[in-house]
């Protein structure tokens, strides 16, 4: 895999709505998946014998119009979450700088190891509200889809879910690949 932190960020502007608001979830297991209130992290693992999480790239953004609203800049990290040595997920995650001031040392030493971990094995962090959308990616994501030798062939769908830090909500949004929806389909 040839991605470079060169075009960190690969995220781009995706309309999230909420599940009740989408006319026609996608007709597969990938629904489950979608809307599983659960670690996303632990489901991943149960399917497969190696997890890996590839950091893309970390750093103090802007984030995009409407993304993270009242927010001007954000500690952005994105990642592939791969299941033995195959990209599944490409999860982005958005934390506003007074979360990041407070909790610093824990979302600054995460390294390659997985969010989810931090979020669900502790009392801190209270899951919020989920968000769906499906879209074609843009030029970022296209481009590293085709990096991972991942042909997009349908809509991609993700997800987005809500964190709270005491009144402090933090963001993280997982995109399906293609090479998932294959196999989840399959399940």
């Amino acid at each position: 895999m040839s991605v470079t932190r060169l075009s960190f960020p690969y995220g781009e502007s995706i309309q999230w709505f909420s599940p009740d608001k989408i006319a026609e979830l996608p007709d597969s297991p990938l629904s489950k998946w979608l809307l599983s209130s659960g670690s996303l992290t632990q489901k991943l693992r149960s399917h497969c014998t190696k997890f890996e999480v590839k950091v893309l790239g970390e750093g103090t953004i802007t984030p995009f119009n409407g993304e993270f609203p009242n927010q001007r800049q954000a500690w952005v990290r994105e990642v592939l979450l791969c299941l033995d040595d195959v990209p599944w997920i490409f999860a982005r995650t958005l934390i506003p700088a007074n979360l990041l001031d407070m909790k610093q040392a824990d979302f600054l030493s995460l390294g390659t190891r997985p969010l989810g971990e931090l979020l669900f094995t502790t009392d801190d962090f209270t899951p919020g509200k989920i968000e769906i959308a499906h879209f074609t990616p843009c030029k970022q994501l296209a481009n590293l889809l085709k990096t991972l030798d991942q042909a997009v062939t349908k809509e991609l769908w993700g997800r987005r879910r809500y964190f709270s830090y005491n009144d402090t909500e933090l963001i993280v949004s997982e995109t399906f690949l293609p090479a998932a929806r294959q196999l989840i389909e399959q399940m």
